[in-house]
């Protein structure tokens, strides 16, 4: 994985890993046909209406690697919602991945395995932003800009789970991602992000798992035309909360359009409330955490059988202490290694005339 530091005016962020590209060589497959060139443009008018900084930050990118704008932003709002020409474009619409949030021994922790073909595992990043005029925040993603999940100076958490909508269904408006980092940079606790999330525009199926260093848990569903709260579970040792790839609440369930194809998601699912019910989540969290998701409780991470999908990260945030773990792929065979990246950054905070 790829560790940035990005310091500035959007723009500028933008430009700055518009030349890491350049001297990188990268160059991107914008293949799109007229249905996903015509929904990238409708929500873009939606994300430079609600999130006008991230499309300045876009364009940086696009100015300093000579692409079109247009082209490059809808390509963006394309993933993870109507990216079906897999053949041709990247990255694939297959997702996997789980996360949950629980309280125990007085800290808020959060996990998640990201699950995806390995092929996008060398260029996931796992950055630290700090943006002029918004939150400083650390996400991680296996694209750019937008993000699968991450942790801002608030001790908020936020993460998204894939769930596969209809294209008959789509609606122009954010994809799972860009919502991820619209809550990071804009939201200070779960009831604010929540409050921010019902006002946005949704493009596709999708769960927000929202917490706070506070004990604010919560997992949004989301539909294009529905959003359905689901606040936290009470387990043994404190409350908890989890997502998969598939919606939870009994009137979600029928928009779900995976019809089961979704990488044993029911089977990850009751893994994670198992450990916590069974009250296997007690002693030191962070190690609980870790054998929770190196599969010590059951399938979670096991796709031995399918060699083109794995674990591509694992993830454990503190978010008391602002203090990440993370194992860069598969965690039964990576050590968690601690990024304290944000942690220090909030300790020793930069001039107030480089944040506004």
């Amino acid at each position: 994985m790829e560790h940035l530091t990005l310091k500035g005016a959007h723009y500028e962020l933008g430009v700055q890993r518009g030349k890491l590209f350049n001297r990188r060589r990268i160059s991107f497959p914008l293949r799109l046909d007229t249905f996903q060139l015509q929904h990238g443009k409708q929500s873009e008018e939606l994300l430079r209406k609600f999130f006008p900084e991230v499309c300045e930050e876009i364009r940086g990118i696009s100015d300093t690697t000579g692409t079109d704008y247009l082209h490059f932003v809808s390509w963006m709002l394309c993933m993870g919602c109507c990216m079906y020409n897999l053949e041709q474009n990247m990255p694939a619409e297959i997702r996997g991945c789980t996360a949950f949030a629980y309280s125990a021994g007085g800290k808020m922790i959060y996990g998640r395995n990201n699950d995806l073909p390995p092929c996008l595992r060398k260029e996931s990043k796992a950055d630290l932003y700090v943006p002029i005029g918004g939150n400083l925040f650390y996400m991680a993603t296996s694209s750019f800009v937008n993000g699968e999940e991450g942790l801002n100076e608030h001790g908020l958490a936020v993460a998204m789970t894939f769930v596969m909508t209809d294209l008959k269904k789509i609606r122009p408006g954010f994809n799972a991602c860009f919502l991820v980092r619209y809550l990071l940079e804009k939201a200070n606790d779960t009831e604010q992000a929540i409050s921010q999330l019902c006002g946005l525009p949704i493009a596709s199926n999708c769960n927000l798992l929202l917490a706070d260093k506070n004990g604010g848990m919560a997992v949004v569903e989301c539909t294009p035309s529905l959003k359905k709260i689901r606040r936290a579970e009470r387990a043994p040792h404190g409350g908890m909360i989890c997502t998969v790839n598939s919606f939870t609440s009994n009137n979600m369930k029928p928009f779900d359009d995976a019809r089961g194809n979704d990488y044993g998601s029911q089977r990850r699912y009751k893994t994670v409330l198992d450990a916590f019910i069974a009250g296997k989540t007690g002693g030191d969290p962070i190690d609980a955490a870790k054998c929770l998701l190196k599969g010590d409780y059951g399938f979670i991470c096991q796709y031995d059988d399918d060699p083109n999908f794995e674990t591509v990260w694992s993830s454990i945030f503190d978010l008391s202490s602002l203090t990440v773990y993370r194992a860069e792929g598969d965690p039964r065979k990576n050590q968690f290694v601690r990024d304290s990246r944000l942690h220090n950054l909030k300790l020793n905070p930069l001039p107030n005339h480089e944040r506004t």
